[in-house]
């Protein structure tokens, strides 16, 4: 009887030893090391890719923003601000329901099929959209020429990009916009489009976010 207590005894305290070792090494010890690792080599990525504008943070690179006007009485989606390039459109989002103490973005993917006609109509409407919002005098977007990603959204609904094709397509508008030289704008979606990742992986993208605080500052003249 004492030898089956005594084992059990030693089992046990075998197993709180195990556990406190885990717990600090797993715990507090791996974690700390990583984040000071990451701290030291990559402290940008670790951070969230934060982006600053004047000393303030103003987004990720990572998650796309909105650019549109304040709601009016009777909207139900504010307009887009045309003086900015636009993202892709974010139908996938959702909104929380659940715990209704924080506003939270949900963020995913629309889940319908090519042949949804709920989805062919979000896109017919996105193109014919996009063609009368960048359709300028003497210029008018050709339907033809409306990008994919500028009438669908991403699998996140958060993509921060846009291809340079739709980037290139919102130029004239927004230089209309903003009193701005087209030559100057196109310059400006130039030096924000980044090509393939090592040269051969994925697509020229623009980042929006930095595009428009660029252009924020060529609008002030700094």
């Amino acid at each position: 009887m004492n030898n089956s207590v005594g084992n059990t005894a030693r089992l046990l305290w075998a197993g709180l030893r195990a556990l406190l070792v885990l717990t600090v090494v797993c715990g507090v010890i791996y974690p700390l090391a990583v984040t000071a690792v990451a701290q030291g080599i990559f402290p940008d990525k670790a951070n969230g890719s934060e982006i600053s504008s004047n000393g303030k943070v103003v987004g990720s690179e990572l998650i796309g923003q909105r650019y549109d006007l304040p709601l009016k009485k009777g909207e139900e989606t504010a307009a887009p601000d045309l003086k900015w390039f636009q993202p892709r459109p974010s139908n996938g989002l959702g909104t929380n329901s659940v715990n209704t103490q924080y506003k939270l973005i949900l963020s995913g993917a629309t889940n319908r099929s090519g042949d949804n006609k709920e989805l062919i109509d979000w896109v017919t409407a996105a193109k014919a959209a996009v063609v009368k919002d960048n359709s300028v005098p003497g210029h008018p977007v050709n339907p033809a020429d409306v990008p994919a990603d500028a009438v669908t959204s991403s699998g996140s609904g958060l993509d921060p990009a846009i291809s340079p094709a739709y980037a290139q397509l919102q130029v004239r508008r927004v230089a209309e916009r903003n009193h701005l030289d087209v030559a100057q704008v196109e310059k400006l979606v130039e030096r924000h489009t980044d090509g393939r990742i090592l040269g051969f992986v994925g697509e020229p993208r623009v980042n929006v976010l930095q595009l428009n605080i660029a252009l924020k500052q060529l609008v002030n003249g700094s």
